[in-house]
């Protein structure tokens, strides 16, 4: 790229840091309902304590669970769960009961379920939240991470053998090319 070849970006500022992994929320609601959120907007943010941030709109229905409970899992699903993620995104948990549209299953060590057929599982609780904006950036302290078997090694996901769902835009998702790219040492 030559100096002085940028533009102004006129799109949404933050489509030029995606596609991002998509993680499924599933927390704990008043009345003892479960809901699933996707959720694109998140990072790791420390190795000790070991630490999650996803960001969340106050509006949402995840919101007010994270309210209620403060314990929620996160759940990276196969690429071939592109449709199902996008339907539990379009719709509130307000409206409909998304946990009929998964199956769930027992946490170990959280009492929220996983959802079965995941590809890897973070247990986890909130450990801070901070208000920005429109959204609270809810910080999850890990408990327990799983990983289906075969899929993961020291690098993170195999992507000879699975693929996630990067989120673009909308109903745009994503896969992560099998090829690795390793830098040269200095």
């Amino acid at each position: 790229m030559e100096s002085g070849s940028l533009v102004k970006y006129e799109g949404k500022f933050y489509r030029l840091l995606h596609p991002r992994p998509t993680l499924v929320i599933v927390s704990k609601c008043p009345g003892g309902r479960v809901n699933l959120m996707p959720a694109s907007w998140n990072t790791p943010v420390s190795e000790d304590p070991p630490t999650v941030a996803v960001a969340v709109d106050k509006s949402a229905y995840t919101h007010e669970c994270l309210q209620y409970h403060k314990r929620a899992t996160l759940n990276v699903l196969p690429i071939d769960a592109a449709d199902l993620i996008y339907r539990l995104g379009s719709v509130s948990g307000r409206e409909m009961d998304k946990s009929a549209a998964v199956k769930l299953e027992p946490s170990q060590y959280v009492d929220v379920p996983r959802v079965a057929g995941a590809l890897a599982v973070y247990e986890a609780e909130v450990y801070k939240e901070v208000e920005v904006g429109e959204v609270v950036l809810y910080i999850f302290r890990v408990v327990a991470t799983w990983a289906a078997a075969g899929v993961a090694d020291q690098w993170g996901f195999d992507f000879k053998k699975v693929n996630i769902p990067l989120h673009g835009a909308g109903r745009a998702f994503y896969k992560v090319d099998p090829r690795p790219v390793f830098a040269k040492k200095p």
